[in-house]
């Protein structure tokens, strides 16, 4: 069987120019031209090599500027690697920017139209599997309608939905659990698991190194554009955590413990670890940490800054007592730019219905670095959810469902019959 994907010496090199390069012909013009051509280059990648079999999941994990991005899209077709080679072998389904090959003023309909048939597919084949597309999508009621008037999750689910419905034999994958709230996260991962056993191979990048030690068969830790571990995803995760948590530890200085306002005491370097500058001054949960399941929750994060901090990332995670991750969203997984932040702030998520099993669960809270490079401050296992439902099992998801059992009926015979 041959390989689904291959990737032999990659190099992509591209151009770093002037802050003040001009921008249009008449700045160009003005200033003589200075400042146009380039000031140095650099590698975005080097010497990248793996493949990746039908039926296999690699994941890609590694800091903002390692490189991640730029693989894909190589993958994809987007540009030319300026060394080595790319080869793929079958259609490829590719989710880079979930919603980004939209037009506004078209419908959903048309739009997902389009963007099928720009993926390979005729327009019979679009037709045929439209109904499954739009109801994955859950988006029966807003199809015909422009898909500017959409939410961005809406648009995302649409897109997820388009691209997953094009039978890939190749499928790239950027941040796919970020789509939706739990119960669409969990369609989405079912899908996956459907096409990786129909013998699709999946690239998927992730900054959860969890995530990819769960999901994924083989891991690739890339820094600077270049390889840093190749292999089993336990392994490279753990050495990918590890250096992580070690960077952290470094910059977490030693304060006396505090105390959250229910009385939980906050020690460092156990269930607190940062750099502190940028603290967690608060955490609300509401309704209280203490609800049934498929009740709404909202998680207010203040937070206080007394220097300038540049695009942080706001992060919030729901794990259970032993540490299985449930839910793990941030701001920039979901698009949201977060500026300069000084000062006191507030951050809020809602969750319109937590679809959870009974049971315990922490909310785990947390300010990273633009690159996650390292943690400003993070909370770990010190907000406790109660949610009262019945037991998931061995999975953590219940979302709204019904049983249809159909049992035979059998028509007993009288003895009388019988003889």
């Amino acid at each position: 069987m041959r390989d689904a994907i291959i990737v032999h010496n990659l190099g992509k090199c591209f151009n770093r120019y002037h802050t003040e390069k001009p921008t249009t012909i008449m700045e160009a013009a003005l200033s003589g031209l200075r400042r146009m051509h380039p000031v140095e280059k650099f590698w975005a990648l080097r010497q990248i090599s793996f493949t990746v079999s039908p039926g296999e999941m690699l994941g890609v994990i590694g800091h903002n500027g390692a490189g991640k991005s730029t693989l894909l899209q190589l993958i994809g077709g987007v540009g030319y690697p300026n060394e080595g080679k790319v080869q793929t072998n079958g259609r490829i389904g590719a989710l880079l920017d979930l919603g980004a090959g939209f037009h506004g003023d078209l419908t959903g309909r048309e739009n997902t139209f389009v963007t099928a048939i720009v993926a390979g597919l005729t327009q019979r084949e679009v037709a045929t599997r439209f109904d499954r597309i739009v109801a994955f999508a859950e988006l029966e009621h807003f199809i015909d309608n422009p898909v500017r008037t959409y939410s961005t999750g809406m648009q995302m689910r649409l897109a997820f939905s388009v691209a997953v419905h094009t039978e890939p034999k190749v499928l790239l994958v950027d941040e796919f659990l970020s789509v939706g709230d739990l119960s669409f996260q969990a369609k989405c991962l079912e899908r996956i698991w459907q096409l990786k056993a129909q013998g699709c191979a999946i690239v998927f990048i992730s900054h959860d190194a969890g995530q990819v030690q769960h999901l994924c068969d083989r891991a690739l830790w890339l820094r600077q554009g270049e390889v840093v571990a190749y292999g089993e995803p336990e392994v490279v995760a753990g050495q990918y955590v590890s250096e992580m948590r070690s960077q952290t530890l470094q910059r977490t200085p030693m304060h006396p413990p505090q105390y959250t306002q229910s009385g939980k005491e906050l020690k460092v370097r156990e269930n607190r670890f940062g750099s502190l500058e940028a603290e967690i001054t608060h955490v609300h949960l509401s309704p209280s940490g203490d609800l049934k399941g498929g009740d709404p929750l909202c998680i207010e994060l203040e937070y206080f800054t007394p220097q300038p901090i540049e695009a942080p990332i706001f992060c919030i995670s729901i794990s259970r007592e032993e540490g299985q991750v449930c839910l793990d969203t941030n701001t920039q997984a979901m698009g949201i730019s977060t500026p300069v932040i000084q000062g006191k702030g507030r951050v809020k998520v809602y969750c319109d219905r937590l679809d959870l099993g009974g049971g315990q669960y922490f909310v785990d809270v947390g300010i990273f670095e633009k690159n996650w490079e390292y943690a400003y401050d993070y909370h770990w296992h010190v907000y406790p959810l109660m949610i009262h439902a019945p037991s998931s099992g061995k999975g953590s998801l219940i979302p709204p469902m019904r049983w249809d059992v159909s049992t035979p009926v059998f028509k007993l015979s009288s003895p009388a019959q019988d003889s």
